[in-house]
């Protein structure tokens, strides 16, 4: 909002508002920005305005154009200094209780079985060579894995690789498989980091609407070569994905020569009904299956897992040996070590107890105050839809008033910003720190609401 009865510059009222999005959580660093002109339709200023306060943002730092892809925010500039002049990085999440949708739940990970395997990690030699597909003994626990939990059949017909994670997975798709500037199809609002990651490998992504049930799939584009989706828990829009659409993807994908990517995102954690079967059983060909350690277990693993067609898999191992990159080894072998003793199944069973009580918090708290709240009943978050983009913003900087961090759907669209809320996640907080955030975050969005209404 801009107001033109102050004296101070709309130019200077435009940086000042980005800046405190910035510094307040509703943008964070790699956040896509409108373009000029989209935002000078949006405040109502000339597109001169926009861009002069633009330029003022490029001279302090904050911003990072792209050619070709846009304008983004990068990380908050740290007081004293220029950026890279050695300031410490602070972190804008430091003493708030954090309900971002996407982390994991840390405290149901057995600490002594964590202590255990990365012994166990420990004891084997150090390697001369990485094997660029990953290490034989994690691949093996990855198989088994998708076999018992997922229903897939991973050593049938398909290879499996090891990754460094869902969107360095996604990135090296690209770089194997795309020409530059070929079309990659995204669910929007999607993730972000695929997107970034498929920016960066050249790509030109598309913007796919969702709705209740996932991606549009009569929407995508006929030149798309990649189609990225979450069927299993839509990121973060928490829909799944009926069979009917998922046979269209398929058919549409066969039709004309692209590859889908599974991102099974939140896949394993279903307690409702069984999960319905993986894209990459019903269609082996045409789909390529990515999973990740990163929220079944935790990020500091950096790994995952690809299941691909062995000529898919072929161009990724290729691109692999052209650049010298392969996923750490290190990882791989804790994975491997809390398989071996049975600890990751273990705590596979712990997350499916533990997350339904905790949903179960989150729902009752926000209907309690007359608040919708949207998503399978899967999962790690929900989605609570907001009427507007003004009501977002308000309901961010409310929570965060009230010292609780809370993921705006602005920083998950990959086009124009067209559908409010808040992707509210329950698995990372403490169990006793929960209730408090929930009860916090929920008055804050009542009064909120209660307000622009």
């Amino acid at each position: 909002m801009v107001d033109r009865e102050s004296g101070t510059p709309l130019a200077v009222q435009v940086a000042s508002g980005l800046r405190a999005a910035a510094v307040g959580g509703v943008l964070r660093g790699g956040d896509r920005l409108p373009s000029s002109r989209e935002l000078a339709a949006r405040l109502g200023v000339s597109r001169t305005v926009v861009i002069a306060a633009y330029d003022q943002l490029h001279a302090e730092g904050w911003l990072d154009g792209r050619h070709g892809s846009g304008t983004y925010l990068t990380a908050a500039p740290a007081p004293g200094g220029a950026p890279g002049e050695g300031a410490e990085r602070v972190d804008p999440l430091a003493g708030l209780l954090d309900l971002a949708a996407g982390a994991p739940s840390i405290e149901t990970l057995d600490a002594g079985a964590w202590r255990r395997a990365w012994r166990g990690a420990s004891d084997r030699m150090p390697l001369v060579r990485k094997d660029r597909r990953g290490e034989p003994e994690y691949l093996e626990a990855v198989a088994e894995h998708l076999l018992r939990h997922r229903g897939l059949g991973a050593g049938s017909g398909s290879a499996v690789l090891a990754t460094a994670g869902t969107s360095a997975a996604a990135g090296e798709l690209a770089a194997a498989l795309l020409r530059p500037g070929e079309v990659v199809a995204l669910e929007d609002p999607g993730y972000q980091r695929a997107a970034g990651a498929f920016r960066a490998a050249g790509a030109r992504v598309v913007a796919v609407p969702v709705d209740a049930e996932g991606l549009r799939v009569d929407l995508l584009p006929e030149d798309a070569r990649l189609v990225y989706c979450t069927p299993a828990h839509q990121f973060p829009l928490g829909a799944r994905m009926p069979a009917a659409r998922r046979v269209a993807l398929v058919e549409f994908a066969r039709r004309v020569g692209a590859l889908v990517i599974e991102d099974d995102y939140d896949g394993e954690l279903r307690y409702d009904t069984a999960p319905l079967p993986l894209l990459a059983t019903l269609a082996p060909d045409v789909v390529v299956h990515l999973g990740t350690t990163s929220k079944i277990l935790t990020p500091t693993l950096g790994v995952g897992w690809l299941v691909a067609d062995p000529a898919v898999a072929a161009a990724v191992l290729a691109y692999r040996e052209l650049t010298g990159t392969a996923p750490a080894p290190a990882g791989q072998q804790v994975v491997a070590e809390l398989a071996r003793h049975g600890d990751l199944a273990r705590h596979l069973r712990r997350l499916r107890r533990e997350m339904p009580p905790r949903r179960a918090l989150v729902v009752d708290e926000l209907r309690g105050r007359g608040l919708e709240v949207r998503g399978d009943d899967a999962g790690s978050h929900v989605f609570v839809p907001l009427a507007s983009a003004e009501q977002e913003d308000r309901a961010v900087a409310a929570a965060r008033a009230e010292g609780v961090h809370l993921d705006a759907l602005a920083r998950h669209h990959v086009g124009p910003r067209h559908t409010f809320g808040l992707a509210l996640g329950y698995a990372a907080l403490p169990r006793a720190e929960l209730p408090r955030a929930v009860r916090l975050a929920g008055d804050a969005l009542a009064r909120v609401v209660e307000w622009t209404a």
